[in-house]
């Protein structure tokens, strides 16, 4: 049996400046927490048998995740575009909009459509390379849109769009 795993599907190199600003912060405190972890890895070296020493282990661990993340960042903000400007058309779904879904409950859905490396479940923010996003791109108000989605399929209807 291979190990081999084929490539992942490119994501979309859209950002919102707040997004591009959040990633460019979380690169400079890793750089200083890294710091902090190679200090912390030299001393625990120091101090012997590194087999049954804790905490070399688990400062290497980290190490190797901290490095790992900078990688990714360092390959990541340079193909990003920032997306600064509004949409001409402000009646069609684009990204970066803030949307108001009504789903078969008439429950009321509020999302905003961002880049992949922002989306957040709590603050409703979600990829633009979601089904959902993808489904309401070039939307307006008043459509309904049919998703697919891993129980089977959901209707929404667009009540709201803000940018």
């Amino acid at each position: 049996m291979s190990r081999y795993r084929p490539p992942a599907e490119r994501k979309s190199p859209y950002i919102t400046p707040e997004g591009m600003r959040a990633l460019e912060q979380e690169q400079k405190k890793i750089w200083l927490r890294r710091r902090e972890v190679v200090s912390a890895l030299s001393a625990a070296a120091a101090e012997g048998d590194r087999s049954e020493n804790a905490e070399y282990i688990y400062r290497k661990k980290e190490l190797r995740e901290l490095d790992r993340r900078i990688r990714y960042l360092q390959k990541r903000l340079p193909e990003l575009t920032v997306v600064r400007q509004k949409p001409v058309s402000s009646d069609r779904i684009y990204f970066g909009a803030t949307v108001g879904l009504e789903d078969e409950n008439e429950m009321i859905h509020v999302y905003r459509i961002v880049g992949s490396d922002e989306f957040d479940h709590a603050d409703h923010y979600i990829s633009i390379d979601s089904p959902l996003a993808r489904a309401l791109l070039k939307c307006g108000p008043g459509e309904e849109v049919t998703v697919q989605v891993p129980g089977g399929t959901s209707c929404y209807l667009v009540t709201d769009i803000k940018y």
